[in-house]
């Protein structure tokens, strides 16, 4: 095809900038998140803390980028030929045109892979209900037997049989071999729950191991182990690993204990606080049967002091007590009555007392004085104010007035024939005689000299 025959085509053209820009944008809206497993290689660690590097496999590889604002997460030092999972964005770099992955996070695909399969296995048995309290057997304070479910050669037996003898020697332990790790674990560890149920010979089971990886604890997170836990009829205490290991087993079990010792101390009570608690029982119950006794005594002796009260003798002199009470309060009843009519006597002769004239007009006389003292009172306050008046009304007409005005240095001018006060010089004629007014006198002068201003 010659040139004018691509020019004469209907299409956009573009620029290589705006051609990449665009396979960009599409690139990121259409793989915004994706997950690649794949090897790393060619990596490279620039001081801008940025990682850049390939993944491949065996048939492709693909350019990688990983900012450092997203390693903050990162829980191992990636090098060349580890297999790694990552989550990315499918991008472009515009200025070489390069196809890439902006990498968000990254995990090693080995133990990424476990880890996927726990939370996927932990979801689907949370949705089931096999990790709720509500279905949780109590473990027995004191209990008959303790099975044990763990390796016969490892630390873990150790560990627990020394808790247990320590804390309380007399209860028996039955312990039930297991593998505790490897392809077969998980089978005998069933099968060692299912003969425990069966035999019944144990009131609390303890399912143990030392710590390890994640992969070496993996029998515990197997499914068939945390359904074999969640249906047997014996409580389970799991104490698998260190404090910081989590298991499957240990959310379906009854009880978790961060460790193998730890679950042989919470299946024993401790002898020592035993016998005290026996000896708090004993002293409680001496105190509860002094308090029986006691109880007895008191209703004894109330019981002999009713029957005294019961006797002629006694009933006798109730009587005349109540009798004596009775005429007391009749006393005190005919003496109130009487000091009652003793006040309203009083009472109406003060009342008649008030009412004779003679006291009434004391009374009118009085009141007539008192009125008297206040009219006069009220009239010298009258006449204080009215010459207060006439004094603040003189002093505002002598402060308006022209004399006052004279007073301060001022004079008034006025012609000496037509009297008119003079305002301006241009009133006045050479040789024209004006009287002027001082504040104390006045004098006639003639004009000399004229200035207009």
């Amino acid at each position: 095809m010659k040139s004018n025959e691509i020019s004469s085509i209907e299409n956009p053209v573009y620029t290589v900038s705006q051609l990449n820009r665009e396979v960009k944008e599409l690139l990121n809206l259409h793989f915004l998140n994706v997950l690649v497993e794949g090897e790393i290689s060619n990596l490279s660690t620039p001081s801008s803390g940025h990682i850049y590097f390939s993944l491949k496999d065996p048939k492709s590889q693909i350019r990688c980028a990983m900012f450092r604002s997203q390693q903050r997460n990162l829980g191992f030092v990636p090098e060349n030929g580890l297999q790694v999972l990552v989550k990315a964005q499918v991008s472009l770099y515009e200025p070489r045109g390069d196809f890439q992955l902006i990498v968000q996070a990254m995990e090693q695909a080995g133990d990424g892979a476990l880890r996927r399969a726990f939370e996927a296995l932990k979801k689907k048995l949370a949705a089931e209900g096999l990790f709720d309290s509500e279905s949780k057997q109590q473990v027995p304070y004191l209990p008959k037997a303790i099975g044990v479910i763990t390796s016969p050669s490892g630390a873990a037996i150790r560990d627990i049989l020394s808790v247990l003898h320590r804390r309380f020697a007399f209860i028996p332990v039955i312990i039930y071999p297991v593998a505790v790790q490897g392809e077969n674990a998980k089978y005998e560890i069933v099968e060692a729950l299912e003969i425990a149920n069966a035999r019944n010979e144990c009131d609390v089971i303890i399912l143990a191991r030392g710590g390890g990886s994640l992969e070496d604890l993996w029998a515990f997170n197997e499914e068939i182990v945390a359904r074999a836990i969640n249906i047997s009829k014996i409580p389970v205490v799991s104490g698998v690993g260190h404090e910081v290991d989590f298991t499957i087993a240990d959310f379906v079990a009854d009880f978790r204990a961060p460790t193998p010792s730890a679950a042989a101390e919470h299946c024993t009570p401790e002898a020592q606080e035993l016998l005290q608690y026996f000896k708090l029982l004993e002293n409680r119950l001496i105190q509860q049967m002094n308090r029986i006794l006691a109880g007895w005594k008191q209703t004894t002796e109330w019981l002999e002091n009713r029957l005294k009260q019961q006797s002629p003798e006694q009933q006798l002199g109730t009587k005349a007590q109540r009798l004596d009470n009775l005429e007391l309060r009749l006393n005190q009843v005919l003496q109130s009555m009487l000091d009652k009519k003793n006040t309203q006597l009083t009472q109406m002769q003060h009342k008649l007392w008030q009412q004779e004239p003679s006291n009434q007009i004391d009374g009118y006389k009085m009141q007539q004085q008192y009125l008297t003292e206040r009219l006069i009172v009220s009239v010298e306050h009258k006449l204080d104010g009215l010459k207060q008046k006439i004094v603040n009304t003189s002093q505002t007409l002598h402060a308006v007035s022209p004399l006052a005005t004279l007073s301060r240095g001022y004079a008034i001018v006025t012609e000496l024939e037509s009297n008119q006060i003079v305002r301006s010089a241009r009133q006045l004629k050479q040789g024209e005689r004006v009287q002027t007014r001082l504040a104390e006198g006045r004098f006639i002068s003639k004009i000399e000299i004229i200035e207009n201003d």
